[in-house]
């Protein structure tokens, strides 16, 4: 009999290059997790991510980046066209993982448990669109979810009271 997942170290996610890693090395860190696309009008948002894990990254906060094109087929590359793409174009230098479903029957199993932990809008469990995100906790749970439109540099107060 398998426990319900409690914490960000119940999950495993997989590289671009397929290799899976466990996200148990996360506990102890300030997290935040996004669902992203490369064609989205919320692209940008890259830029913001990027700054975010620039000012915090050494102070134990972590932004991993799960690309999506469950929504308007926004990002249709494969994991090495997507990885040089953020390189490129928005200097990534936080972890980006290998592409996922985010809801539905194949969606990613740390998405459902994001999804439950922190519902959308009137209880809402799907993800409405790219760049939603989740803050997670030193201990690894979920604090607050954060709508597509919320810029990264609005999460700046949150961030800061979990560090």
């Amino acid at each position: 009999m398998s426990k319900d997942p409690r914490t960000i170290a119940d999950f495993t996610a997989t590289l671009p290059n397929g290799e899976p890693v466990s996200l148990a090395d996360r506990v102890g860190k300030v997290v935040l997790v996004v669902n992203t696309a490369s064609k989205c009008g919320f692209t940008g948002q890259y830029a913001g991510l990027e700054a975010l894990w620039g000012e915090y990254g050494t102070r134990g906060f972590e932004v991993i980046a799960f690309p999506c094109n469950q929504f308007g087929g926004q990002e249709p590359g494969e994991a090495d066209e997507i990885a040089q793409f953020c390189e490129v174009n928005f200097g990534l230098s936080f972890p980006l993982m290998g592409k996922v479903d985010v809801n539905g029957d194949s969606a990613a199993p740390l998405f459902d448990w994001l999804k439950a932990q922190a519902p959308g809008l009137l209880g809402s469990k799907s993800i409405k669109w790219n760049f939603t995100k989740f803050l997670i906790d030193r201990e690894g749970h979920v604090v607050r979810r954060y709508a597509p439109t919320d810029k990264p540099e609005s999460l700046k107060a949150d961030i800061e009271a979990l560090l």
